[in-house]
């Protein structure tokens, strides 16, 4: 299994709550008791990835059999979003932009650290292609850097990311 370096203490923090409190499993002979969208639920720091999932009627799709990579923004990488974007987002006439966003995040299959290589790219679910970068031991995926990796789901894994990655258009 691959190490991240974490960059920071606030970062190392972040990570320790986001694995505590993702539970990722119920057992080890059953394997992740959750999905996807129960991970997100229950953890604080995905509480706006949450809404977005909400905003856009995804729950039911990223809660199906998947599997699914969901590289998973951070409260704060939306807060880091220019002031006022995300409360445009989240307003019911911007759905498909949501979408658009979201499923940028979203890879069909289950792709773990191990599996990740610099420089290889992975279609996203909304048609892009999203590059991975691995330097000096820390993983990004499009320059967003993988706070929590490998966090295991019923329906696929969740890699924690510290920036929302935007679609190109």
């Amino acid at each position: 299994m691959k190490r991240f370096k974490i960059a920071s203490i606030p970062a190392l923090i972040l990570m320790i709550a986001t694995y505590m409190s993702l539970g990722t499993t119920a057992d080890h002979h059953s394997g992740p008791s959750k999905n996807i969208v129960e991970l997100a639920v229950g953890n604080d720091n995905l509480s706006t990835l949450v809404a977005a999932v909400q905003a856009a009627d995804l729950v039911d799709v990223l809660a199906g059999d998947g599997p699914f990579t969901v590289f998973a923004p951070t409260n704060e990488a939306f807060a880091a979003l220019p002031d006022g974007t995300l409360e445009m987002l989240l307003l019911p006439e911007n759905k498909e932009m949501v979408v658009s966003i979201l499923t940028l995040h979203v890879v069909p299959g289950k792709g773990m650290s191990g599996d990740l290589s610099d420089g290889m790219t992975a279609a996203s679910v909304n048609g892009e292609n999203l590059t991975i970068g691995i330097s000096y031991g820390n993983a990004s995926v499009n320059g967003s850097g993988i706070i929590a990796a490998d966090v295991e789901a019923s329906n696929g894994v969740v890699h924690v990311i510290d920036t929302v990655i935007l679609p190109s258009n």
